[in-house]
């Protein structure tokens, strides 16, 4: 499509007419439109335009002096925008359409609720909710700047020069003031510099507050009673005893035994209790199970100490990405029909059609029916399907080192390497099968090996620990188990079921079974050097944990490896915490006995729940990189955040 033209305009504009001056709805959907063909001097001609569509073209910008000053609705879903500030221009603005746009994030529609006064409505949705977000945050972002700018003036030397100092407190206040989730970041930034430079310009002596007029009260649901704890259930091929009984527990604090996680002494309080997975928000429903959880990888990945307080949950049929710091769900995917048992994040770099390289973070997410499901979580939309197996998908994970290789296992005793590629222009994915894994049981947990993460992947299963060979140079498309891992007399015995399985650094392996109340600390180079062309190989064990006797299953263990811990919950709803580094560093012989944990986590009351919380059992515990955040999932369908405090 070319430039806009008069007559274009006017078979595409209603009321028919003649003249511009008199369209007040058109309709320029569909035309493959780029941002250079709206052309200002031709659209400001509708002096009367109040309803406008753009969707589904190819726009990345919308020009800033389009001059529709009258527009009151706008439609530009399915499109290529990055940026919203352009709609600043079109303050009568009532409804905004902005789906399917999918470089546009939470801070965007914060951005829109701001810029726009008289919004009402956006992709469909009542606008009250982000508008009253808007003015906390600002008044917030408000004060933090004001304190900001009378200690940096207080610490201002008379001879310093004024011009120099006061853009030297815009990039300070910039760098310096913070507040609300990491999410939103985007944002508080904008608005820190927009205030920052509007005190600058007032000499520090008024800042206004968020243009906002004041919107309808709404009367407030009341907080929805909880579900009450459930049994852990798996698909019926995959039975699991449970304890007959919950002891109830009414300590009104968590409660912690042992020493603190930190070496500076900061200690984990509770912080969120949320359950966000309930069908239909019901408080009826008792069956929704939770099953994984997996935190995103920062943006910075590969700076030092870069960590991501935002974590994706599943369970039932929803998937759920939630702020730590604020306890917000960011974001919510229902799938009605499934069950998803499985998380996992990736990063891809994408280009643009206009060949701009955008940052999105992609998380997939599988279950029951075999399918995974690509979700674009920033943009809040599912861009691809991959029907990967006729059986339910235990588990998943992507490669740590190729960004677009994801490992599928299923009940169908296959683990598939998938290459999902990068979107295409339609923002769609086309997955490829790369090799096919078979094994003699169930695959419960998948850890490609630390330190040579292309050449072998390890998996925990319902008959034991195995290993295969992943190397795509090897001419075999379909393979099987490499090797089979015998654990010594005294902990995971031969074809146990290995449900816990995690790397603790480039070698250490930490493994859990079903029974024994140990965690198998073992070395994987020692173990692999020993091997010789034997199937089966006896681990060399490093040390063993002391954890909970309980015969039942599924526990997942996980770790924090930058921190050197091992993390685990059991059926009291306690959460183990072993910090294994001082283990590590000793010389042989290491001690026999099974180490204890460093701290146990007690599970709290937590009062805002409104009601006795049963002691429960705690499924799965993960941490984020920096062990900033901990989030433990619940049989009781309750997601539990904890936040490391430091002294």
């Amino acid at each position: 499509m070319g430039p806009l033209s008069v007559r274009l305009l006017i078979q595409r504009g209603r009321p028919k007419s003649d003249r511009l001056g008199k369209i007040r709805s058109l309709d320029l959907s569909g035309l493959k439109l780029l941002s250079e063909h709206l052309d200002p001097k031709l659209l400001s001609r509708l002096k009367q335009l109040q309803e406008l569509d753009l969707s589904n073209n190819q726009l990345e910008t919308l020009p800033a002096n389009l001059g529709l000053s009258h527009l009151r609705i706008l439609r530009c879903a399915n499109n290529q925008l990055g940026d919203v500030t352009a709609l600043c221009q079109f303050p009568q603005l009532e409804e905004l359409s902005l789906e399917g746009n999918p470089f546009l994030t939470v801070s965007d529609n914060l951005k829109v609720s701001f810029l726009l006064p008289k919004l009402r409505k956006v992709n469909g949705k009542d606008a009250s909710s982000t508008c009253s977000q808007v003015e906390n945050l600002n008044r917030e972002l408000t004060s933090r700047v004001t304190a900001h700018w009378e200690k940096f003036m207080a610490a201002l030397s008379p001879e310093e020069e004024t011009e120099k100092a006061q853009a030297d407190f815009v990039r300070s206040a910039v760098r310096d003031v913070r507040y609300g989730p990491e999410s939103l970041s985007d944002f508080t930034q904008w608005r820190v510099r927009m205030i920052s430079e509007e005190l600058v310009a007032s000499g520090g002596t008024h800042v206004h507050e968020a243009d906002i007029p004041e919107r309808p009260p709404k009367t407030r649901a009341t907080r929805e009673p909880r579900a009450r704890p459930v049994a852990l259930k798996r698909p019926s091929d995959i039975p699991l005893s449970l304890s007959p009984s919950k002891r109830e527990h009414t300590s009104p604090l968590a409660q912690a035994e042992g020493s603190p996680v930190g070496s500076d002494g900061s200690q984990l309080e509770p912080l969120h209790f949320l359950q966000c997975h309930s069908k239909n928000n019901s408080p009826r429903d008792l069956e929704t199970q939770l099953w994984a959880c997996a935190f995103e990888p920062a943006w910075d990945e590969g700076h030092a100490g870069a960590t991501s307080q935002t974590v994706a949950t599943c369970g039932g049929e929803a998937v759920c990405v939630i702020d730590c710091q604020t306890g917000i769900v960011l974001h919510k995917y229902k799938s009605p029909g499934e069950e998803f048992f499985s998380v996992a994040w990736t990063a891809l770099t994408v280009v643009t059609q206009a060949g701009h390289k955008k940052r999105w973070s992609v998380l997939a997410a599988a279950g029951l029916r075999g399918l995974v499901r690509l979700l674009h979580v920033r943009a809040g939309f599912c861009c691809g399907v991959i029907r990967a197996h006729k059986k339910a998908i235990a588990t998943l994970c992507f490669s740590p080192t190729h960004e677009t290789h994801l490992f599928t296992a299923s009940y169908d005793k296959r683990i598939v390497l998938w290459d999902i590629g990068v979107p295409n222009h339609d923002y769609e994915f086309q997955a490829s099968q790369l090799l096919t894994l078979d094994t003699t049981s169930i695959a419960l947990r998948l850890c490609p090996v630390a330190s040579c993460p292309d050449a072998y992947l390890l998996a925990g299963c319902e008959g034991g620990c195995c290993c295969w060979d992943v190397r795509l140079d090897q001419p075999q498309k379909r393979r099987v188990c490499e090797a089979e891992f015998i654990f010594p007399e005294g902990s995971e015995a031969s074809g146990r079921r290995v449900d816990g399985l995690a790397f603790v650094n480039e070698d250490v392996v930490a493994s859990k079974g079903s029974g024994l109340g140990t965690i198998c600390l073992w070395s994987w180079s020692q173990t692999w050097l020993g091997r010789g062309s034997q199937s089966t190989v006896a681990v060399v064990v490093l040390a063993r944990l002391q954890w909970s006797p309980t015969e039942l299953a599924y526990f997942s263990l996980s770790t924090c490896p930058d921190e050197g811990l091992v993390l685990c919950g059991d059926e009291e709803g306690h959460v183990w915490i072993y910090d294994v580094r001082h283990i590590l560093a000793q010389r042989p012989p290491l001690p026999v006995a099974p180490q204890a944990p460093t701290q146990i986590l007690k599970w709290p009351q937590p009062q805002a729940l409104g009601q006795t919380v049963t002691r429960t059992m705690v499924n799965m515990v993960v941490a984020n990189r920096t062990f900033t955040y901990l989030t433990a999932l619940t049989d009781s369908n309750i997601v539990a955040i904890w936040r490391r405090a430091r002294p």
